[in-house]
């Protein structure tokens, strides 16, 4: 898997691909820790466009993103779902939780 991070303005981009499981955990804290930290950004939109596989654990990441974002007074929105990510995203009801564009 492949993550990049990156700001554009207030909107801060997380781009992920291939798996995205427990073992990317690490990984994904280090891609959104500055996106989190920035002062400028309002936005965070998590691009889940190439991601091929999620796992619930996966899910709780999303979710502990959330609530830093919340914390930190940030949105976080999830973009070009699709596939089985979005299988995954309507069962356990995440269109509930967050903007999914």
């Amino acid at each position: 898997m492949q993550m990049t991070g990156k700001i554009e303005g207030e909107r801060g981009l997380l781009s992920l691909s291939g798996r995205f499981d427990f073992n990317r955990h690490r990984e994904f804290r280090n891609a959104c820790d500055p996106l989190l930290e920035a002062a400028g950004v309002s936005l965070i939109q998590v691009d889940l466009g190439q991601v091929e596989y999620m796992d619930s654990s996966a899910l709780g990441m999303l979710l502990m993103l959330r609530d830093k974002a919340g914390a930190a007074g940030k949105r976080v929105e999830l973009c070009h779902v699709q596939g089985n990510v979005k299988q995954v995203l309507e069962i356990a009801n995440f269109g509930k939780l967050f903007v999914i564009v």
